[in-house]
C-alpha cells in the first residue's frame, strides 16, 4: 500500500513562530504519516537573486529560503513549481528557487532550465512502491513558458505550459456587428500586416486582438487544451507510468467557466481525463484559491481544486517599484501600505472571501484493488488580521465537507461524511 497526502497552494512568506502554533503538531503528524507528501509551491524562493518580471502573477511572490525548513517540518517531500508566480522574478529567480529546493532535498516538477526539464516527472521512493509527479500550469504569461533545446541552441528556463484555445461563439447579429467595428476602427490592421509579412501565423477564425470569434446560435465561450501541449504531457505520463506504480499530475489553473470560480474551465476537464486515459491515477488542481468538486473517472480521481494550504499573500517582504507605481504610492511607502491600497483597507480581495480560508488535507491509500480517500478539513484563520492569517490547522467542520459534497454532485461523485471526515472509495 502507498499512502499519499495532497494539499493545495502553499504560498508561505514568513517563518513559523519559533515555538510553533496551535494545531501545528497535529497537522505535522497527519502529513508525515504518508509516504508521498505533496503541495503546490506558489512562490519563488530566494533572497532577491532574481529581477522583477514585467509580467508577474499578480503579487510578486518571494520567500526567504529559511521558510523551506517549515515546509520540511510539515513533512512535505515533493512540490509542483509550475504556476503563475514561478517567473515573478524572471529566469534568475527561477534558477535560484531550484537551487534552494535542491539544497533542502525537496523534489519538484513543473519548471526547469528547458522544456524537457520542466515537463519531466519527479519521483518519490516509497516502502511499497514508487510515485511520479508531473507539474504543469495553464495560468501564465507567454514569456514564462520553458523553451525546447536544439542541437545548436540552448533552451529557455520556465514553466511546463498547458496552453488552451478560447473561442467565443456568438450569434450572427453580434458577429456582424463586431466585424463592422473592426473594419471601421482598423483594430486588426497591425496584426493583419504582420500576418501578410510572415511575422504572425494566419488565423483560423475572426479575431479582435487576441480574442477569437465564430458564428453560432449562442453567445458562449468554448475552451480546448492545445493539442501539442497535451501530447507532450501525455508522453511524459506514459514514460512515468513505466517507471512507477502511480502517476500524479498537478495542474495550476485560474480559468473557470459559467462565470463562477467554482466551475473548472472546459479545457481543464478535457485535459484531466486525457491524463487519466494515458495512465495517471490522480489529478490534483489548484489555482482559484477555493475548493472545487471531485470527479471519479476511469479508475482515477480528479481534484479540480484543493484551494489553499498556507496562504500569506499579504506579507511578502518586498515588492518592486512597478507595484507601488501601479497604485500611485510614494517612494517611501512600504508593503503594508501597498497591500492596504490594493484591498481598499481590507474591503475587497481574497482576504475577505471566507471560502479562501477553508480547505482540506486529502489522505489517499492506494493498493492493487482500491483507492481509499479521506478528506480532513482545515482552516487558515479567516477572522485574524492579514498579518496573522494563512497558517493551517485541522478542525471539525462539517460545512467544509458538505461544500465539497455539493460541488462534486455535478460530476456524479458521491462523498460520504463519517466522523467529520469526507470519504470516497474507488475500485481499481
Amino acid at each position: 500500500m502507498i499512502k499519499i497526502a495532497i494539499v493545495g497552494d502553499l504560498l508561505i512568506t514568513r517563518p513559523f513562530p519559533e515555538k510553533g502554533y496551535e494545531g501545528l503538531e497535529e497537522l505535522k503528524t497527519l502529513i508525515d504519516s504518508h509516504d508521498v507528501k505533496f503541495a503546490n509551491l506558489e512562490t519563488t524562493i530566494h533572497r532577491k537573486e532574481g529581477y522583477p518580471s514585467a509580467f508577474p502573477g499578480g503579487t510578486w511572490t518571494m520567500t526567504d529560503p529559511i521558510c523551506l525548513k517549515n515546509i520540511k517540518q510539515l513533512g512535505f517531500n515533493i512540490l509542483n513549481t509550475a504556476n503563475n508566480h514561478a517567473m515573478d522574478y524572471s529566469h534568475n529567480g527561477l534558477i535560484a528557487t531550484h537551487r534552494y529546493l535542491i539544497e533542502n532535498n525537496l523534489k519538484f516538477a513543473g519548471t526547469g532550465e528547458n522544456l524537457a526539464d520542466a515537463t519531466a516527472p519527479a519521483f518519490v521512493e516509497c516502502p511499497e512502491g514508487r510515485v511520479a509527479m508531473i507539474g504543469a500550469t495553464s495560468s501564465f504569461h507567454d514569456s514564462d513558458a520553458a523553451g525546447n533545446q536544439r542541437i545548436d541552441m540552448q533552451g529557455r528556463p520556465g514553466i511546463n505550459p498547458l496552453r488552451h484555445k478560447s473561442i467565443y461563439e456568438i450569434t450572427e447579429e453580434n458577429y456582424n456587428n463586431l466585424l463592422k467595428i473592426a473594419t471601421q476602427t482598423g483594430i486588426n490592421d497591425y496584426h493583419n500586416r504582420a500576418i501578410s509579412e510572415g511575422y504572425l501565423l494566419p488565423r483560423e477564425n475572426f479575431n479582435i486582438g487576441y480574442f477569437e470569434f465564430q458564428k453560432g446560435t449562442n453567445n458562449i465561450l468554448h475552451t480546448y487544451p492545445l493539442e501539442k501541449d497535451v501530447e507532450r504531457i501525455i508522453s511524459a505520463i506514459s514514460e512515468a507510468k513505466k517507471q512507477s506504480d502511480c502517476v500524479i499530475v498537478s495542474i495550476h489553473s485560474h480559468q473557470f467557466s459559467e462565470g463562477d470560480k467554482k466551475n473548472p474551465a472546459e479545457f481543464i476537464k478535457i485535459f484531466a481525463k486525457k491524463c487519466i486515459d494515458a495512465g495517471a491515477t490522480i489529478i490534483v488542481g489548484h489555482g482559484p484559491h477555493i475548493l472545487r468538486g471531485i470527479e471519479v473517472y476511469n479508475k482515477g480521481v480528479i481534484f479540480y481544486s484543493l484551494g489553499n494550504f498556507i496562504f500569506q499573500n499579504e506579507t511578502v517582504s518586498h515588492l518592486p517599484a512597478d507595484f507601488y507605481e501601479k497604485y500611485s504610492l510614494q517612494y517611501n511607502d512600504g508593503v503594508g501600505t501597498a497591500m492596504n491600497k490594493r484591498s481598499k483597507n481590507g474591503k475587497i480581495g481574497l482576504s475577505v472571501q471566507k471560502d479562501v480560508w477553508n480547505s482540506v488535507v486529502v489522505s489517499i491509500e492506494i493498493d492493487n484493488k482500491e483507492i481509499d480517500i479521506k478528506l480532513l478539513p482545515i482552516e487558515l484563520g479567516y477572522d485574524l488580521h492579514n498579518y496573522r492569517k494563512g497558517l493551517p490547522k485541522l478542525i471539525k467542520n462539517r460545512n467544509i465537507l458538505e461544500k465539497i459534497q455539493e460541488l462534486s454532485t455535478s460530476f456524479d461523485t458521491k462523498i460520504r461524511i463519517l466522523d467529520e471526515i469526507g470519504r470516497l472509495k474507488i475500485t481499481r
